[in-house]
């Protein structure tokens, strides 16, 4: 488990990107550029959340066909 920490005193949290202290303006992240890579991430799609759907067969041609075109 974590640490205990004393009423009063709050923990720093570090930012996710690159470790450093986290800002209360942009928290959890150290900086607004932080945060921007952070949205630049998910927006191209590096982070992603898993699913046990499985996509249809209209969707994997479409993915095989994009592949093969080297679109991705």
């Amino acid at each position: 488990m974590g640490e205990i920490h004393p009423i009063g005193k709050a923990r720093k949290l570090k930012c996710p990107i690159c470790g450093k202290p986290s800002e209360a303006k942009v928290r959890p992240f150290c900086s607004p550029r932080c945060k921007q890579v952070d949205l630049g991430r998910w927006l191209g799609e590096t982070y992603r959340i898993p699913s046990e759907e499985v996509p249809d067969e209209g969707e994997l041609d479409a993915l095989v066909a994009r592949l093969e075109k080297g679109e991705e």
